[in-house]
C-alpha cells in the first residue's frame, strides 16, 4: 500500500526519488533501477514501484538519468533561419530519421547570426549527445571546438576533419550556366549570398569556371541577405545595367528579384532570364514560375542525421553499429526548368 501520509506531503510539491522510495519501503537506488535498469529490480517490486510512482505524479528526468552514461537520447540541428522554406524539408527528413533511431530532435534557429549560433552551441552541448550544423556562417576553426565537445556533423558545407553532407553545387551550378548558354546568353550576373556562406563561394567560384569554359562573361553583385527582401535590393542595383541573365544565390534572393524587376519595369524572362538555387517550397507559386537549381532537400536532413547516428554509435537502445571512416556525402543537383528563363532572342520581340 501507499503511505498516503507520504503522497500527501508531496501534493503541493513535486514527488522525488525520496519521496517514491519511502512510499514504497524501499531504497531510493531500487526506485532508480526500476525505472533505468529494470531486469535489475524484482519484477513485482518493480511494478509496485511504478504504480505507486504514477499515482504520486511522479516524472523521471531524462538528463539526470543520463548523467552516468551520457546517453540523453537528444540530438540537435543549428539553422540559419527557421522562416527560410529551405529549412522545411530538411528539418523533416533530420526527424525521421533521429525518431526511427529513438532520438529526440532539438532545434536551434539561430536567426544568421554567428554569435547567435555559438550562445545556441554552448547552451545545447550539455544535452545534447551529438550535433548537426545546417549551413553554418561559423568559421572552420570554431566548428573545430564544438566537434571536440560532441559529434558534429556539418550540413550543406565540406569540411576535410569533419563529417559532412553537401549538395553537389559545382554540379548544378555548371547546368544553370549551360542552360543559360543554351538560350543564347553570353554574360551572367551572380547575385550573392553572405559572404560566411560557405555554399556561397562554391557557387560563384564554380560559375566562373563554368562561363570562362564556355566563353561568357561573369560578374558579381553583392553580398545580399538570402531573403526576398535582399533580392529586392538586388533588383535596384541591377536596373541601372541590366544583364539578360542573372543566377541568385538561393530561392528567396530570386523570388524577391522577380518582384523587385517586375516593380522597376523589366520583365522576367523577356527582359532578364533568372535562376535560383534549391527548388524550395514556393519556387513554382511565384509568376513566372521560378527555374532552380533542385536539392535534395530531405535527403540531405536523413543523411546528415544517419550520419550522426554512424558516429555516436547506432539507435539510442544503445545497439552498436560499425563505424566506418569518416564520411563526407555529396548528393546529386538537378537543373529544374520553369518560366522565368527564355532565349535572348526574346528581347526582340
Amino acid at each position: 500500500m501507499v503511505d498516503r501520509s507520504r503522497a500527501k506531503k508531496t501534493e503541493n510539491s513535486r514527488p522525488t526519488i525520496y519521496d517514491v522510495a519511502a512510499a514504497c519501503g524501499v531504497a531510493p537506488s531500487t526506485v532508480s533501477r526500476a525505472f533505468a535498469r529494470p531486469g535489475r529490480v524484482n519484477a513485482e517490486t518493480a511494478e509496485r514501484i511504478r504504480q505507486v510512482a504514477a499515482e504520486m505524479g511522479y516524472r523521471t528526468n531524462p538528463l539526470a538519468r543520463a548523467l552516468p552514461t551520457g546517453r540523453t537520447s537528444l540530438i540537435a540541428i543549428v539553422i540559419a533561419d527557421v522562416t527560410n522554406p529551405f529549412f522545411f524539408e530538411i528539418l523533416r527528413g533530420a526527424e525521421e530519421t533521429a525518431t526511427e533511431a529513438g532520438y529526440t530532435l532539438l532545434v536551434a534557429d539561430v536567426q544568421e547570426s554567428i554569435e547567435a549560433e555559438r550562445r545556441a552551441l554552448d547552451r545545447m552541448i550539455p544535452m545534447v549527445e551529438g550535433i548537426v550544423l545546417a549551413t553554418s556562417r561559423m568559421s572552420d576553426s570554431s566548428i573545430r571546438v564544438a566537434a571536440k565537445q560532441r559529434p558534429t556533423v556539418v550540413l550543406n558545407r565540406a569540411m576535410s576533419d569533419i563529417a559532412s553532407v553537401a549538395t553537389d553545387n559545382a554540379l548544378g551550378m555548371r547546368r544553370a550556366v549551360e542552360h543559360l548558354a543554351d538560350l543564347g546568353h553570353v554574360s551572367i550576373t551572380y547575385v550573392a549570398g553572405p559572404d560566411a556562406s560557405w555554399a556561397n563561394g562554391i557557387r560563384w567560384r564554380a560559375m566562373r569556371e563554368a562561363t570562362q569554359e564556355l566563353g561568357m562573361r561573369a560578374r558579381r553583385i553583392g553580398p545580399f541577405a538570402p531573403t526576398q527582401a535582399g533580392g529586392l535590393s538586388a533588383a535596384g542595383e541591377l536596373a541601372a545595367t541590366p544583364p539578360t541573365a542573372v543566377i541568385a544565390y538561393n530561392d528567396l534572393l530570386a523570388i524577391g528579384l522577380l518582384r523587385g524587376l517586375s516593380s522597376l519595369g523589366i520583365r522576367v524572362p523577356q527582359d532578364v532570364s533568372v535562376v535560383g538555387f534549391d527548388n524550395i517550397f514556393g519556387a513554382d507559386f511565384c509568376t513566372p514560375q521560378l527555374t532552380t537549381v533542385a536539392a535534395p532537400l530531405r535527403q540531405l536532413g536523413k543523411v546528415a542525421v544517419q550520419t550522426l547516428l554512424n558516429d555516436l554509435g547506432g539507435p539510442a537502445s544503445g545497439r552498436a553499429v560499425s563505424r566506418g571512416p569518416l564520411k563526407t556525402a555529396l548528393l546529386p543537383a538537378r537543373l529544374v526548368i520553369r518560366e522565368s528563363t527564355a532565349r535572348v532572342e526574346a528581347l526582340a520581340e
